[in-house]
C-alpha cells in the first residue's frame, strides 16, 4: 500500500502557455524533480497539458505529476517557476502592460507565498526586470530567494556566436551580456575570453567604433534574434525553457555555477535604488548566495546608470 509523502524536489510552473510547457518538458528531461506541478487559470487545458505530460513520463522518468487551478496544487515547493503574463495588445502601451502583469503577479505571488513559505521563486515573465522587483515586494522573500531568468539564455547565445565567429565550440567561449533585459543591454567586451585567453589583449578594439572586423554585431544579433523568432513563429518558448531548466539544475542540485540572472543590485555600480537587473549570481540550495562584480569601463557603467533609472521610474509607480 503507497504512502503520501512530502515531495522533496518538487517544482511548480505557473501557467502552462508556449513558455510554461517548455519550461515543464525542460525540466522533465533534467530529471530535477520528485513531483511537477502545473497551475493555470483555465482549468481544462492544465488537465490536458498534464495528462500529456503524464502519458510521456515513463520516458524522462517522472514519477509524479499533478495540475490544477487552485494553488494548493503547488504546496511544499522547493522552486516555483513564474511564466504568467498578460500579452500586449495592438496600441497598448508598455506602461500599462507592466501594470496589468503586476495585476497578475499580485493574485499569484501571495498563493504561491501561503502554500510554499520557504521555496526560491524563478520568475520567467517579461518584463523580467520589473516583474522580478514586484516578485520580490509581494512575497516578502529575502532578495537571494527572488531570481529572474534575465540573460542566462542571451549570454549563452552570445558566447554561441563567439564560438561560431572563431571556429570555435561555444564551451570554450566566455563573456556575457549585462544589464536590463531589453534593447539596453550591455555587451562585456573586456570579459571575452577563449579558454581564458583575453580576446581583448588579442583585439583591443574589439566591440568599439574602431572595430573593423564588426564584433558589435554579435551582440546586435542577441538583441534582435528573439525580435526574429517572434516573426516567424509568433513566440519565444525553446531557449526560455531550457534556460530554466538550466538555472532550476543549479538551484535544486546546489551546484553553485554562476548565471547571469535578474537580482537585486543595490550597492554595486553606485546604484542606490532597489532594481533588479542581470549580473553573474551563484546559483545553489539558497538561491543567489554571492554576486560577481564585473570589472566595467566608465562607458559601460553610465549605460548600466541609465537603464537603472527607467526601471526605477517604472518600479515606483507600482508599490
Amino acid at each position: 500500500m503507497g504512502e503520501d509523502q512530502v515531495p522533496y524536489n518538487k517544482i511548480t510552473v505557473i501557467r502552462v502557455g508556449a513558455v510554461g510547457k517548455a519550461c515543464a518538458i525542460s525540466i522533465l528531461m533534467k530529471d530535477l524533480a520528485d513531483e511537477l506541478s502545473l497551475i493555470d487559470v483555465i482549468e481544462d487545458k492544465v488537465k490536458g497539458e498534464m495528462m500529456d505530460l503524464q502519458h510521456g513520463s515513463f520516458f524522462p522518468k517522472m514519477p509524479k505529476i499533478i495540475s490544477g487551478k487552485d494553488y494548493s496544487v503547488t504546496a511544499n515547493s522547493k522552486l516555483v517557476v513564474g511564466t504568467a503574463v498578460a500579452h500586449q495588445q495592438k496600441g497598448e502601451s508598455p506602461l500599462n502592460l507592466v501594470q496589468h502583469n503586476v495585476n497578475i503577479f499580485k493574485f499569484i505571488i501571495p498563493n504561491i507565498v501561503k502554500y510554499s513559505q520557504n521555496c526560491k521563486l524563478l520568475i520567467a515573465s517579461s518584463p523580467v526586470d520589473i516583474l522580478t522587483y514586484v516578485t520580490w515586494k509581494l512575497s516578502g522573500f529575502p532578495k537571494n530567494h527572488v531570481i529572474g531568468s534575465g540573460y542566462n539564455p542571451d549570454s549563452a547565445f552570445f558566447r554561441y556566436l563567439i564560438g561560431e565567429r572563431l571556429g570555435v565550440y561555444f564551451s570554450g567561449c566566455h563573456g556575457g551580456v549585462l544589464g536590463e533585459h531589453v534593447d539596453s543591454s550591455v555587451p562585456v567586451w573586456s570579459s571575452v575570453n577563449v579558454a581564458g585567453t583575453s580576446q581583448k589583449n588579442l583585439y583591443p578594439v574589439l566591440g568599439t567604433d574602431a572595430d573593423s572586423e564588426n564584433w558589435k554585431d554579435v551582440h546586435k544579433q542577441v538583441v534582435e534574434s528573439a525580435y526574429e523568432v517572434i516573426k516567424l513563429k509568433g513566440y519565444t518558448s525553446q531557449a526560455i525553457g531550457l534556460s530554466v531548466a538550466d538555472l532550476a539544475e543549479s538551484i535544486i542540485k546546489n551546484l553553485r555555477r554562476v548565471h547571469p540572472v535578474s537580482t537585486m543590485i543595490k550597492g554595486l555600480y553606485v546604484i542606490n535604488e532597489d532594481v533588479f537587473f542581470s549580473v553573474p549570481g551563484v546559483l545553489g540550495h539558497n538561491g543567489i548566495s554571492d554576486v560577481v562584480k564585473v570589472n566595467l569601463n566608465l562607458e559601460e557603467e553610465d549605460h548600466l546608470k541609465k537603464s537603472t533609472d527607467t526601471l526605477w521610474g517604472i518600479q515606483k509607480l507600482q508599490f
